[in-house]
């Protein structure tokens, strides 16, 4: 058998709006992509959306937006992919990495009120929502993790939110992994200033290569929207449907190309049409994991501090501990032999050569994010994974730990 760690779901209206978009003549950022923005933020319950490319250029667009610049400082986890931190580094700013929360890979509220405390020039925070859970970005958003610290805003009641403005500090949600996500029964995309969201191939709901900027500010949409496309004040989707002049454009600032394609919007309009449905798929196969998996003493699995039908479940990851009598890497060679695909999420910030000799950063000052490195495997979880090959992920699993396999 063989099973491969993403499968992408294409079993909806990808092919019918793909088609209308080829038969419109126009494949660019166009109708589509203006009625996807509008049902995302719909979904989300944000007032604005902005569709881009790639959930990296959101990030990038929502830095610049806030006006982060050379010489700022951002609050940013370690563990998380290298998009978070490098989009800091285009606008000549500094990220100020910070360990997070183990077993949930999360900030804590606890984690960026200390490093607010001790850092008090940061200007903004980009919050990691990990695997697909939400961070407590408000009050009653969750249950201290094994991470978090006692005192501080824990004492005072409050989540991340509260303690960024407490600060003065802007928030930047990267939900990459989190559509669709909720926090108090609020959907992940509007807590913070800008949320920011990836459709790569791999991703809960997929446009090939895409992401989504939303935020409840209308300067902030207005600004993103004019830098995602060379800066010009008018879409080319704009200029050419009103009655203006269409070659009539201004540039009002040194823009990027950042916009998304109507092919790519189609399908994503398709894959919101199965969003929730999809989700609950992963979930089954989360609550598979966690049923077959969660007895073996070796094993430390994610900690969801709320109910999974709030989460997105884009990641299950399992941690190998100090009993474990394999290595990760080891077990990650031996389900590769059984045709049993798998990833690691991530590979800390830390550890990567450009900010660990930059920034001097020690391997120490991370001891939750280097646990969690240091066992971590990522299992196949997507719809369509049938019980019978849960079932081979787990049994090959349990091989490789030379416990017995039970059916």
């Amino acid at each position: 058998m063989t099973i491969p760690f993403a499968k992408v779901a294409c079993d909806g209206n990808e092919l019918k709006y793909v088609q209308e978009v080829l038969a419109s003549g126009w494949l660019t950022t166009a109708g589509k992509a203006l009625e996807f923005e509008r049902r995302f933020a719909e979904a989300v319950g944000a007032r604005h959306a902005c569709a881009v490319n790639s959930c990296t250029a959101a990030l990038h667009l929502a830095l610049e937006a806030i006006g982060i610049g050379p010489g700022d400082k951002v609050l940013v986890p370690t563990l998380t992919f290298t998009a978070t931190a490098e989009v800091i580094r285009y606008l000549g700013a500094d990220p100020v990495f910070v360990d997070v929360d183990y077993p949930t890979g999360l900030l804590t509220p606890e984690i960026v009120d200390e490093a607010l405390t001790r850092q008090p020039g940061i200007k903004a925070v980009m919050v990691v929502h990990f695997g697909g859970q939400a961070a407590r970005m408000t009050e009653g958003g969750g249950r201290r993790g094994q991470g978090g610290r006692r005192g501080g805003v824990a004492a005072r009641g409050g989540g991340i939110l509260e303690a960024c403005q407490r600060h003065g500090v802007r928030v930047i949600e990267d939900a990459a992994h989190a559509f669709p996500t909720r926090l108090n029964g609020r959907m992940v995309g509007g807590f913070g200033d800008i949320t920011c969201f990836s459709f790569y191939a791999n991703k809960t709901i997929t446009t090939g290569e895409g992401g989504m900027l939303v935020t409840n500010d209308a300067a902030i949409h207005r600004r993103a929207k004019i830098m995602r496309l060379h800066g010009i004040n008018h879409d080319i989707w704009d200029r050419f449907t009103c009655a203006d002049a269409s070659w009539e454009y201004d540039v009002v600032a040194p823009g990027f190309k950042y916009n998304l394609p109507d092919i790519n919007a189609a399908i994503g309009l398709a894959q919101l049409e199965r969003a929730e449905a999809m989700r609950a798929e992963r979930q089954r196969c989360f609550e598979y994991y966690q049923k077959h998996l969660g007895r073996l003493d070796c094993l430390d699995l994610p900690a969801v501090h709320g109910s999974l039908d709030d989460h997105a479940c884009h990641l299950f990851w399992l941690v190998l501990n100090e009993s474990a009598p394999v290595s990760r890497n080891r077990l990650i060679e031996l389900l590769g032999k059984a045709g049993i695909g798998t990833s690691v999420h991530y590979k800390p910030l830390h550890r990567m050569k450009y900010y660990r000799e930059r920034y001097q950063l020690s391997e120490m000052g991370f001891p939750n994010a280097e646990k969690h490195w240091r066992g971590c495997v990522s299992l196949p979880i997507y719809p369509g994974l049938s019980n019978e090959e849960l079932e081979y992920v787990v049994a090959g699993i349990k091989r490789a730990l030379g416990k017995q396999i039970l059916t």
